[in-house]
């Protein structure tokens, strides 16, 4: 929203609690224009927790996406395919590409070891043809110009945080490193795909070069060589300089068959909940060390690890896709051509029903590294797969690893872990810490601000900020309140109206009063304004009130009323 001339109406929606815990999404409506920004998930993809979403898709207007990760739009291929969703998506041309890459990472790691069937491949090629890519700082009103902000939303996570210099996190980061690889360690980074692990590589290299190190590097993701080759293409924006001195794998097996010795693994996923980054044969040797350039996701492994440090015990579940064999075989055979059939039914009567209504349509041109939803993909099932393995994707030159047929089922073991190896967290989020919280919402100055993602517990009651009273005071205004807590429907503590009348209170004075102001109103009050020493205090008589200065008493008639006297810093 903005401020134009005329009204304002304006309203911001969570489509979850927007704490600390939970994916970024929330709907502003702005003189009935409803805007959703960010559509996230979290590396559990739990349906369950997009309920609010099914109910106002339909309603959505437009959506922007703000950031290439899982918490922002990770959603989005399972609300194009599940709910409809088909308001037109805007982002940058970085955002769309590191988010492509970023949703076949996860789809990539979660087949390998499951039945994922949330979305596919095509899922999400289809639901990123409907992205709008904005250049820097291009604008695209999506009505008359803005001048303020109406509504600033502002992300909450470190706001009780100050982060420390860049220089000494580096320093720190640096420190960990060296002090592992030079002890014959290796170095765990659970990264994402491809966000924040790009300024990682940046710093790795920088260190590297600075300090004459010859350990390998290793980025470790099923697309790490079409991040790289693409962030290069980028030359005002990172260049071709990038890892350099990294060596790109798409596959643990590579790993495995390098020579032994000390060295740093940049792998996904952070939340070490599938993945590459599940290194469980480094954590039992307390040599090793896991790096965190983030924290972990509720109820995650990291989260886990981060909490309460090793030596410690934990239960980690590993699962893998084995192939079916005699009658599990035959009964899946069969299952899958009985969905084939009542697919291809389906789609020919849809199909029929397209050609009558867009008779005489020219094609849409598709980007030439994602594939146009008109093609259909031979021989491919519902989990975008071919007979005997993945299909291919004409996608830069990005070919899924064969090694996942159809006709498998899932394994899974649970199985301890000691985990002796080191733990350190060093943040690289990127995120506004308290301070910047600060001087970013005095600069914009917004009619609304929004603060999401925090760990705040209390929320201010509707009905009672409607009764409260604000004073003026210099750029800000400030308020007395008298509440009681309770609890909402949600289970959400909240402040409420008191059931009874607010008890008194004795008068609140804040900031500093200026002497000189002061004098000149009690002059034009018919005050006797004699000033000796500044040491004052404020004494209520029957009769009046008056000051005291080093014994001396300044008589104010009991008809001078004193609040426009403390109008600057008087609260009753």
């Amino acid at each position: 929203g903005g401020e134009r001339d005329g009204d304002i109406s304006s309203g911001d929606t969570p489509l979850w609690s927007a704490q600390r815990e939970h994916p970024l999404s929330y709907l502003v409506s702005t003189d009935g224009f409803n805007f959703l920004i960010d559509r996230g998930w979290n590396d559990h993809f739990d349906p369950s927790l997009l309920h609010s979403l099914s109910s106002v898709a339909s309603t959505i207007d437009a959506l922007l996406l703000s950031h290439p990760d899982i918490l922002h739009l990770g959603a989005l291929p399972y609300a194009v395919k599940q709910f409809g969703l088909s308001a037109p998506v805007y982002d940058t041309e970085p955002v769309f590409r590191l988010g492509l890459f970023t949703m076949y990472d996860h789809f990539l790691s979660r087949k390998q070891v499951s039945e994922f069937d949330l979305f596919t491949l095509d899922d999400i090629d289809k639901a990123f043809q409907n992205v709008t890519r904005l250049t820097y700082s291009e604008n695209n009103h999506l009505s008359e110009s803005f001048v303020r902000p109406a509504v600033l939303i502002m992300d909450a996570y470190n706001e009780l945080n100050n982060q420390p210099s860049r220089w000494q996190r580096d320093l720190e980061f640096l420190d960990a490193i060296l002090k592992t690889l030079r002890a014959d360690g290796n170095v765990l980074l659970p990264v994402d795909t491809a966000g924040r692990v790009l300024e990682l590589i940046l710093r790795l290299e920088q260190h590297r070069a600075q300090n004459h190190l010859t350990y390998p590097i290793f980025f470790l993701t099923y697309v790490a060589s079409n991040t790289i080759e693409y962030v290069k293409s980028f030359l005002e924006w990172m260049g071709d300089s990038i890892a350099k001195h990294v060596t790109l794998l798409i596959n643990k097996n590579e790993l495995e068959k390098v020579p032994g010795g000390p060295k740093i693994v940049l792998a996904s996923m952070a939340s070490l909940e599938v993945g590459f980054s599940q290194f469980v044969e480094w954590a039992s040797d307390a040599m090793n060390v896991i790096l965190f350039s983030e924290r972990g996701q509720f109820a995650t492994l990291a989260l886990l690890l981060q909490s309460d440090p090793p030596p410690k015990a934990v239960k980690v579940v590993f699962s893998k896709r084995v192939p079916l064999v005699g009658e599990e075989l035959i009964a899946y055979e069969e299952e899958q051509n009985r969905i084939k059939k009542e697919e291809a039914a389906k789609a020919n009567f849809t199909k029929e029903k397209e050609l009558k209504a867009s008779l005489g349509s020219d094609p849409i041109g598709g980007d030439p590294m994602v594939i146009d939803a008109k093609t259909t993909h031979a021989s491919s099932n519902g989990n975008g797969l071919q007979s005997g393995g993945y299909r291919d994707i004409p996608f830069d030159g990005f070919v899924p690893p064969l090694n996942c047929v159809n006709g498998d089922q899932d394994d899974k073991l649970d199985k301890g872990v000691q985990v002796k190896c080191s733990l350190v967290y060093l943040d690289f989020e990127g995120r506004s810490d308290g301070r910047s919280i600060k001087l970013i919402h005095a600069h914009v100055a917004p009619l609304k601000l929004v603060l999401v993602h925090g760990s705040a517990e209390v929320q201010l009651f509707e009905k009672l900020m409607s009764n409260v009273l604000f004073k003026k005071l210099g750029d800000y205004e400030i308020a007395w309140v008298a509440a009681e807590v309770g609890k909402t429907v949600s289970g959400m503590f909240s402040l409420f109206p008191l059931s009874t009348a607010a008890p008194p209170h004795k008068s609140v004075y804040v900031g500093d009063l200026k002497m000189a102001d002061f004098k000149q109103l009690l002059a034009s009050k018919g005050g006797i304004c004699r000033w000796g020493l500044v040491m004052w205090r404020v004494c209520d008589i029957v009769e009046g009130w008056r000051f005291k200065l080093e014994g001396w008493c300044y008589w104010v008639p009991a008809s001078c009323d004193r609040r426009p006297l403390h109008q600057d810093a008087h609260i009753e």
